[in-house]
Formats: structure tokens, C-alpha cells, sequence
């Protein structure tokens, strides 16, 4: 099992808030005009970790919108000339902005600094049936540790300093990976499997040593439909498990979990965890932190919990 910034593990902090920024865009966006400089980010998740060690430093945008899907979002023409004119431009990377890429390449070539969170820590490769590195890296908070790290230092060169901020922020995201250790740990171990809408909970799997079972969409994307086959390949893999529960994400309609239940012909519980977005702010899942614990209450209930013969 990989273990990434495992020294980082301390500390204790409080959560962050997500801001609903001005001119139709989601983030920190400045209320008179430009105050400072402007960085742009696209996954709302990304999006609140950056405002979170800029703070007052500099004007975050978010382009991605609460409960969408980073998959298939898209952007306007306004927004993708706010990209153009970033001090820094943030994204996942790995191919998970399938709408946008296009744009950001563009404002690459225009000369807008990128930063990548991908290139900053340690892959691994989906489960089954995907080609590729798995981009949904944030199921791991070690994984953000090392993003976090690199960000400070990228915000750094370009005369941002986020040092007191990115402190404080490491030491929640300590202290959410051991919350979240000590929580899988009730888990008993024929139950630690996981099986989900489409491929999402990769890394989360490989640093809390659960077993990724498959999930109802084969691949990397919510953009790709499954076959009967691959239903009832997966149905299958779900009986002989005996996991009590599968999960079903926020972003995408339980409609292919229900007909997964239905073909095992099993009595196992679909509940739903927020994966690859953030909720409206005062939403259970509108800051990072309060996602991942969010999702950690949910799995621990749904598999420890026991399935009815």
C-alpha cells in the first residue's frame, strides 16, 4: 500500500468555508474590481483548497459550480478569457476536466502559468477496466498533503506568500487522515470492499487498504454507459462479496445502484457519498474537510453494518 506524506500526520485545525464569488462565478472573486491577483481554479473541490491558503492574498475563482460533474462541465466564453489573464491558472489534470481541457491548453499557449495537482504526487492506476492514471486523487488526504505543499511553493514563486495559511491548513488535513484511519478501523475486514457509481475511490482504497470491487460504470468517466454484461459481472462480484452496502455518488443519479441491487437480488443498502463535488455552502458536503468526513461517516456506517439474508 502506498503511504504518501505519512510524516505529515499531526495537528489539529479547524474547517474551511467555501465563498460564493461575484460575476457568476464560483470563489473568492473580488467584490470592487480587481484587488490582487487573480487565480483561477477549475474543480470546485481544488477551488476551496486554494482559497483556503490564499485567503486575503488574492482573488480565487472557481469555475466549476457546486454539484456538478468535472467529467462533463463547461465553461463560458468570459470565463475562458478569465483563464487567459490568471496569474495562475489550477487544475486536476489527468484528464478529469474533459470539458475544459481544451480552454486550459489554450491558455496555456496564451501564456498563463499552470499548475497541475497531479504532477505533484504519487499515482496509481484504476482498478479494472480504465486506461491511465486515476485522476480522483483526493480521496486520499495524504495525496493533498503533498498537493498542498507543492501549491504553497508554486504561490510562492509568483509572490504569493501562503505559509501561516498552508500551515494551519496541513494541520487539518493531518488530522483528517488520522480521523479517518481511526474510523476505517471499525470496519471489519470481509466487509472492506467498495463498490460505486464509476471508479472514484481508487486512492482511498490504496491508503486505507480497502478492495475496489468494480464499479456500475466501467471506466475513469461518468461519461460512459455499462453494458448488461458489465451489470451483471458486477451483481455478481457483489453477492459472493456479502458487502451490506454500495455507494452511489452525489454528482450522478442511484438509478444504475437500484438496478445493481435489484439484478443481485440482494438486500444491500445504496447510500450516497459526495465524491467529485462540492454542495452549496451549508450543504453536508461544501468544504473538502467536511466532505471527506462526510463520506468516512457513511462508509463506516454502510459497512459495518450487516446485510439482511
Amino acid at each position: 500500500m502506498t503511504r504518501v506524506g505519512s510524516a505529515r500526520r499531526a495537528g489539529l485545525g479547524a474547517s474551511a468555508i467555501a465563498v460564493v464569488g461575484a460575476i457568476g462565478l464560483v470563489g473568492c472573486a473580488a467584490a470592487d474590481g480587481d484587488s490582487g491577483p487573480r487565480v483561477v481554479v477549475t474543480t470546485n473541490i481544488l477551488g476551496d483548497v486554494a482559497s483556503e491558503l490564499v485567503g486575503d492574498a488574492a482573488d480565487v475563482t472557481t469555475l466549476m459550480k457546486p454539484n456538478a460533474d468535472p467529467h462533463s462541465f463547461e465553461i463560458s466564453a468570459q470565463e475562458a478569457a478569465t483563464l487567459q489573464s490568471a496569474e495562475l491558472v489550477i487544475s486536476n489534470g489527468l484528464g478529469l476536466e474533459e470539458g475544459v481541457e481544451q480552454h486550459l491548453e489554450a491558455a496555456a499557449d496564451a501564456g498563463a502559468p499552470r499548475f497541475i495537482a497531479a504532477d505533484h504526487l504519487e499515482t496509481i492506476p484504476y482498478a479494472e477496466k480504465a486506461n491511465g492514471p486515476d485522476p480522483h486523487f483526493w480521496t486520499d488526504p495524504a495525496r493533498m498533503i503533498d498537493v498542498v505543499e507543492a501549491l504553497e511553493t508554486e504561490l510562492g514563486e509568483i509572490g504569493i506568500d501562503v505559509s501561516a495559511n498552508a500551515a494551519a491548513y496541513l494541520e487539518d488535513l493531518a488530522e483528517l487522515d488520522a480521523e479517518m484511519s481511526d474510523a476505517f478501523a471499525r470496519i471489519p475486514n470481509e466487509h472492506r470492499a467498495l463498490v460505486t457509481n464509476h471508479h472514484v475511490f481508487g486512492y482511498l482504497a490504496d491508503r486505507f487498504d480497502f478492495e475496489v470491487i468494480g464499479a456500475a460504470i466501467p471506466g475513469g468517466t461518468t461519461l460512459a454507459s455499462p453494458s448488461a454484461a458489465d451489470l451483471d459481472e458486477l451483481a455478481t462480484a457483489i453477492d459472493s462479496s456479502g458487502v451490506p452496502a454500495i455507494f452511489a455518488e452525489s454528482s450522478q443519479p442511484d438509478r444504475l445502484m437500484q438496478v445493481l441491487r435489484s439484478e443481485a437480488d440482494i438486500d444491500v443498502a445504496v447510500i450516497e457519498l459526495f465524491t467529485e463535488s462540492l454542495t452549496e455552502p451549508g450543504g453536508d458536503a461544501d468544504t473538502y474537510l467536511s466532505m471527506m468526513r462526510e463520506n468516512t461517516e457513511r462508509i463506516t456506517t454502510g459497512l459495518t453494518s450487516e446485510r439482511t439474508p
